[in-house]
């Protein structure tokens, strides 16, 4: 009961003032049950003001209704479970289920885990991060506010479109893999791939009306579905390892790691694994959603934490796990990981065929078309949720800025959803090069966005220290502290030289052709100059320069005012409980 008393202390004090209100705060409760769900006129209409919902820690404030004003526009929907289930779940899609195929037969079973792990243990310290900043700082646009504070407004200018960019142009290219997807049954291979893509775009702009709860709710259940099927798979293939499979089936006999002697570890030596390293990057790219879906929560304090150590959780057993099972299952010389798409070249489908267990690829194939569909309207979350944070800022027009009643940045919807038709040039041959170059343009943003919050991460703590503040303060403090952001800057550096190699020196080797081989390269490395371009026009359009960090603004968006002296009480009180209380706070709370 102690510690209850102590955390709602610190969580919820001061939030009103004794003094009345000086600033008019917007009340959706008072809307219609349909509004707030998108689902009238009325709910377009822009949103008169703030909710001023999110919670703010600390005795110190000065002026809170002044703090509550100071808050993003879009409401805080998002429910702890969902925050949750999008950090665990969110961005398991045919970077898994499919191009982990092409990866072993690139890489081989040791590349496949070197690569991964090495990236995985990258991407807890970009979580790690991005959730002590985000505790701190639960700002419209997460990341892309936060570079602009703490770097660069021009680097941010160019993250930030170039962020918008790939989900766009990802969008259709999401839309398409489920057309193709789905025709993996005989009878919906008879429906024209045209009739799918719109059948994926209807279902997508029908989820975006209701908004910030539509994407969450999809997100929490498309993510158990994907955490059910890859746990079963994995009890499954331990199973088949150990020789448990069915009879005439390729596993019913001890297999062991036949396989890593047979035909090998490796498939292409260190080109392989640079090769891998690159598949592995972009197959986890959107696990920095959770940086921007920290503004539509009520409590980051209490939901962030928890988020970012879901991510480890995903990584270590998700990733590592069924991949380790699936290198131990398949040889890289497998011909069918290169061939089709969908189930066909499922290396989950394949392990399962080999088997001989029918029934489960149409199961792992509905999977897979759901995590497509998952991802589609992650694009239109991301996308739509930084080119706002964009117009708030000054960087794209100010219509992008509009948030309607139902908590929906419309015109920001409106202006993701609409690149979708994009997904119909597939239908001619034509299709495959325009979106090759389309992909190549915002290709790399991924990396750049991880990097930028490595190093906003570390601008960060020098001008907090420099002005005169403790990291006792910190409600949340990253695992690796700055070291670990170090560490993802030097591997996610490493992981650009690989992405040049490989683009200058290709497995298989170089092609005669000077074309071919110039279109290698500008496919694998386009995203460097169009950013190095992007940030170049956003100097010249505002002229700005980073600050140094004693002149770096602290203040603004802060939600956590607590001293070190709060921070020391409430961590005192939190060692005191049972030890199995804090064992299940350091692995999945906080």
């Amino acid at each position: 009961m102690e510690h209850k008393k102590v955390e709602e202390k610190l969580d919820v004090a001061s939030v009103s003032s004794g003094d009345a209100p000086h600033v008019e705060f917007y009340d959706p409760s008072k809307e219609s049950i349909w509004t707030r769900l998108g689902l009238t006129f009325e709910s377009f209409k822009r949103a008169p003001g703030t909710t001023g919902g999110i919670v703010i820690a600390g005795e110190n404030v000065k002026d809170a209704e002044k703090l509550r004003a100071d808050n993003p526009m879009l409401q805080q929907k998002m429910k702890p479970r969902h925050l949750k289930m999008i950090a665990v779940g969110g961005s398991i899609g045919t970077g898994l289920f499919v191009g982990s195929g092409s990866a072993l037969n690139l890489g081989g079973p040791a590349g496949v885990l070197i690569a991964w792990i090495l990236m995985g243990i990258m991407l807890i310290n970009v979580t790690q991060a991005l959730g002590e900043m985000c505790v701190l700082y639960p700002v419209s646009g997460g990341f892309y506010t936060l570079a602009g504070r703490f770097l660069d407004p021009s680097f941010a200018f160019a993250m930030g479109w170039n962020y918008y960019l790939q989900w766009a142009v990802v969008l259709p290219l999401e839309i398409t893999v489920a057309g193709t997807t789905v025709q993996y049954w005989d009878a919906a291979a008879k429906v024209p791939l045209a009739a799918w893509i719109t059948i994926f775009w209807v279902v997508i702009v029908i989820v975006s009306v209701f908004g910030t709860l539509g994407f969450a709710e999809e997100e929490f259940w498309s993510s158990c579905l994907k955490l059910l099927v890859v746990v079963m798979f994995i009890f499954i293939g331990v199973i088949c390892i150990a020789g448990g499979g069915p009879k005439g089936g390729e596993f019913d006999h001890y297999v062991g790691g036949a396989n890593w002697s047979n035909p090998g570890a490796f498939a292409n030596g260190f080109k392989g694994v640079c090769a891998v390293f690159v598949t592995a990057a972009f197959s986890f790219a959107g696990t920095e959603l959770v940086g921007l879906a920290a503004s539509e929560t009520p409590n980051p304090r209490e939901t962030m934490p928890s988020a970012v150590k879901g991510t480890f959780w995903r990584i270590t057993v998700i990733y590592v796990t069924s991949l380790t099972i699936i290198g131990l299952l398949i040889p890289y010389t497998e011909k069918r990981l290169l061939g089709g798409g969908g189930a066909a070249a499922s290396p989950f489908v394949i392990a399962l065929d080999h088997a001989h267990i029918p029934g489960l690829n149409h199961f792992v194939n509905v999977t897979i078309c759901i995590s497509v569909l998952s991802i589609g309207l992650s694009c239109v979350y991301a996308g739509s949720r930084t080119l706002t944070a964009l117009a708030e800022t000054g960087y794209a027009p100010k219509i992008f800025a509009y948030v309607d009643k139902s908590s929906r940045p419309l015109w920001s919807v409106v202006s993701v959803l609409l690149w979708a038709p994009l997904a119909y040039i597939n239908v001619v041959s034509a299709g495959d090069t325009v979106f090759l170059w389309l992909v190549a343009i915002s290709g790399l943003s991924t990396i750049f966005t991880w990097m930028s919050i490595c190093l906003c991460h570390i601008r960060f703590r020098k001008a907090w220290v420099a002005q005169g503040h403790s990291i006792e303060e910190l409600p949340y403090q990253a695992l690796g502290g700055v070291y670990g952001s170090w560490f993802g800057i030097i591997l996610l550096t490493l992981v650009l030289i690989g992405q040049f190699y490989i683009a200058v020196w290709p497995i298989g080797g170089m092609s005669s052709d000077p074309k071919v081989v110039a279109q290698d390269f500008f496919s694998a490395y386009l995203a460097v100059p169009v950013m190095i371009l992007f940030w170049i026009i956003g100097y010249a359009w505002k002229r700005t320069l980073p600050k140094k960090v004693h002149e770096m603004d602290l203040d603004t968006g802060r939600k956590s005012w607590l001293t070190v002296e709060e921070m020391r009480e409430w961590r005192a009180e939190r060692r005191r409980a049972p030890f199995h209380i804090r064992i299940y706070r350091i692995l999945f709370s906080h």
